[in-house]
């Protein structure tokens, strides 16, 4: 819950370069080893997932469309 506990705060309130490393750090959550899918149930970690990887997604592209 620690982990977890400032990031509703950042992934509203973060510009977009630090929104990036915050998505990042929630989605480093879902890792290989200690995945927060070992103590949560894939209704409440998979949803989330999902909306990381969207906004992962879109903050790319719009990188992609700023440097040219």
């Amino acid at each position: 819950m620690a982990y977890f506990e400032p990031m509703p705060d950042r992934l509203r309130d973060d510009e977009p370069a630090a929104l990036r490393a915050t998505a990042t750090r929630c989605r480093a959550a879902y890792g290989v080893k200690d995945s927060v899918r070992d103590v949560l149930p894939a209704a409440v970690t998979e949803p989330f997932l999902e909306a990381l990887d969207r906004l992962i997604r879109e903050l790319n592209r719009e990188l992609d469309r700023s440097r040219g």
